[in-house]
């Protein structure tokens, strides 16, 4: 298959040249990776099409990935289109992987937003789209899918306007529908852009407008219009001329509108048949911010003092390559950092420009690159590296809480070795796995986001480090906490022959909000007890919580308040009190009404109508509360809170209540207080 032109279909000089560090988010299978395999043929950087249905997707390289048909690790390469370097995120769309959303969206400068041309706006869509307003990513929209039967790309963008508030603005309009699908509307430029047959190496057709468009193309971009010319006082003052402004002028207005987060562009079109994926290039180029764009900035960011941020690490039995975004100066071979989230040196052995699973080696990196590097010992996830002389500390990555454990133990002596270094590998590569030792049955505890992450992170201790394991059942991440206020004088005394121990603390407990975590107040006055000892107090009551002071999960939302006190000059010490401390907390939560917490799960399912009843029926069993319901396309949509506890296994069950035809997506919601039943019984 020959490959189309590397060209634009708009005029020269209409993108700026440089970078643009862009993510691709979504639903699962809306059509991520699909639409990132075209890109990478339209722009040269391959010479066929991976497909993601037959295991050959060149962005989901990972045999896991393949294994499944899904994204799990987030895939970073470099392309060019109109004499701009594009570097390319791939996320996972599946729940259980978001923190390889987060950590993309906090290094990138602009997004592509994927959707379902029959979906439209899903669960994971919402999650993404709040990731991205978090790290404030501006947004392009592409409708994929609308090949399909009940594609819609009006209810696409009305439910763009509904689900995520945001100001949708079409700029393109189908031409066809369905199995007819064969090109858009470009309102920009007022023409039809037509792919008449599925093969990429045919070049896109220019044409006019079909005349049963024509009336709606023109209402569509006087909306368009009347949405973008406040971005520019030339091109309002134009339009209040009842004049065109000229397409350069229309450009710049939507660029600009973009890089202030004031709308969305929505263009169309089907990656999988080859349609849309060139004027989608484009506007990646002319609308997407450059590095420093969005943030104003106007100065040579290559003449700064060094600064990275440290957003994935990637480890193999070779060694570990981090990848960076650099943000200022430049960094060169052999080059020696400072990481100032450890305070130590790092060197930077080799840089690579990233393809994927190929590397191209560099010699340097400018301000704005995403790249990887080999050498750095002790860099992690969220780390900043800068240069020794100007040090700099870059916002962190956030990584969620886990909600589900498993409970792991080595098959063989043989494998008992070979687990502890394939999980440290692991960990390292994900923040958002969490490791423990159980101290009373001395197993090890992974723990993780969801199902899904936990089953593959066990057959890749198989798969990639020989590693065989015994896996207990899944188990939930409960939490543990108080209902009212409760006082406690705690003394702690012992006397052994020699020098004794003694503290006293008066602690009081506080019920917080949910995700407050725990926090700790001093109101020592007088020298009650010695200011040296507080800290102490402190780490005994933070160490109390994480064991579990009730029921042996971790406290949070409350506040321990250190009221009171006494000590001894010779046998009071910081360890005692901190022994105390913990004691002392354990004995206030009996007072306070301890209550357990579990992890709720935002569930939606997708059901024929003729199982509706049935759906929500097992939901109701399994302690779901059911928030609404609502036709989407030929389907009902049913929107859940139900306990995790109870989602164990659920696929299996949903399969039979609708043979087959239904399927669901859950994403963590929060936690919320255990009926005194379930309490009794995980207490058991």
């Amino acid at each position: 298959m020959n490959r189309p032109s590397n060209n634009s279909l708009g005029r020269p000089g209409t993108g700026r040249p440089g970078i643009r560090n862009i993510g691709i988010i979504a639903h699962v299978d809306a059509g991520k990776t699909t639409t990132s395999e075209r890109i990478l043929f339209y722009t040269g950087e391959s010479h066929r099409m991976g497909e993601v249905h037959d295991g050959a997707a060149h962005m989901d390289f990972d045999p896991e990935e393949r294994r499944r048909g899904i994204t799990i690790n987030s895939a970073a390469t470099t392309v060019h289109w109109r004499g701009v370097q594009i570097n390319l995120i791939d996320t996972p769309g599946h729940i259980d992987f978001n923190i390889e959303v987060g950590r993309a969206l906090r290094v990138l400068d602009g997004a592509v937003v994927v959707l379902d041309g029959v979906a439209g706006v899903e669960p994971q869509t919402e999650t993404n789209w709040r990731l991205a307003d978090r790290h404030e990513v501006p947004r392009i929209a592409f409708v994929n899918k609308l090949d399909r039967v009940g594609a819609r790309f009006d209810q696409v963008v009305d439910s763009m306007r509904e689900r995520l508030g945001v100001q949708a603005i079409p700029v393109h309009l189908p031409i066809g529908a369905e199995a007819g699908f064969r090109g858009v509307v470009d309102l920009v430029r007022m023409r039809a852009l037509l792919w008449e047959r599925d093969d990429a190496s045919q070049p896109v057709q220019e044409a006019a407008i079909p005349a049963e468009l024509l009336e709606p193309a023109q209402a569509a971009r006087a909306r368009l219009l009347e949405a973008v010319v406040e971005q520019d006082d030339e091109a309002l003052e134009t339009w209040l001329r009842g004049e065109e402004p000229s397409v350069e002028l229309l450009l710049s207005c939507i660029r600009a509108g973009v890089r202030k987060r004031a709308f969305v562009p929505v263009l169309a079109g089907s990656a999988f048949r080859n349609r849309g994926v060139e004027p989608l290039l484009d506007a990646v180029v002319d609308w997407l911010p450059a590095p420093g764009e969005r943030e104003g900035t106007t100065t040579d960011l290559a003449g700064e003092p060094l600064a990275a941020l440290a957003f994935k690490v990637v480890a193999d039995e070779h060694g570990s390559m981090v990848f960076v975004r650099l943000y200022a100066g430049r960094l060169r071979r052999g080059d020696s950092l400072l990481n100032t989230s450890t305070g130590r040196m790092e060197r930077a052995a080799r840089l690579y420009e990233v393809h994927a699973d190929k590397h191209v080696e560099r010699d340097e990196l400018v301000a704005g690159e995403i790249a990887g590097v080999v050498g750095f010992q002790d860099t992690l996830t969220g780390h900043t590296l800068s240069d020794p002389k100007h040090p700099v500390q870059l916002e962190s990555i956030a990584v969620p809480e886990p909600v589900i454990h498993l409970a792991l133990e080595p098959r063989t002596k043989a494998d008992q070795q070979g687990l502890s270094r394939a999980l440290q590998a692991m960990l390292r590569e994900d923040p958002s796995l969490r490791l423990r030792q159980d101290e009373e049955s001395g197993q090890t505890i992974l723990s993780g986001m969801g199902e899904l992450q936990l089953e593959v992170a066990v057959h890749k201790l198989h798969e990639r480090f020989g590693v065989d394991v015994v896996v207990g059942r899944p188990q939930v991440a409960y939490r543990e906490t108080i209902a009212r206020e409760a006082e406690l004088t705690h003394v702690h005394r012992k006397q052994t022959g020699g020098p004794g121990q003694f503290a006293q603390l008066t602690l009081r407990l506080e019920p917080l909000e949910r995700g407050a975590g725990v926090q700790f107040e001093s109101r020592i006055v007088g020298g009650a007890i010695p200011r040296e000892f507080i800290p102490a107090v402190e780490a005994g009551i933070r160490r109390m919580a994480e064991a579990g002071p009730a029921s042996g999960y971790p406290a949070v939302d409350f506040r321990a308040v250190l009221v009171d006190g006494a000590f001894h000059e010779r046998d009071s010490s910081a360890m005692v009190f901190e022994l105390a401390a913990g004691h002392a907390l354990r004995d206030a939560f009996a007072k306070a009404g301890p209550q357990l917490l579990e992890p709720v799960m935002a569930v939606e399912v997708i059901t024929p109508t003729e199982y509706l009843g049935d759906v929500i029926g097992d939901l109701h069993r399994r302690r779901g509360q059911v928030r609404g319901h609502e036709l989407r396309g030929t389907a009902t949509v049913v929107d859940a809170l139900v306990p995790l506890k109870e989602m164990f296994g659920y696929i299996g069950t949903l399969r039979a209540l609708s043979s087959g035809r239904a399927q669901y997506t859950m994403q963590f919601d929060g936690y919320q207080v255990a009926p005194q039943a379930v309490a009794e019984l995980v207490a058991a």
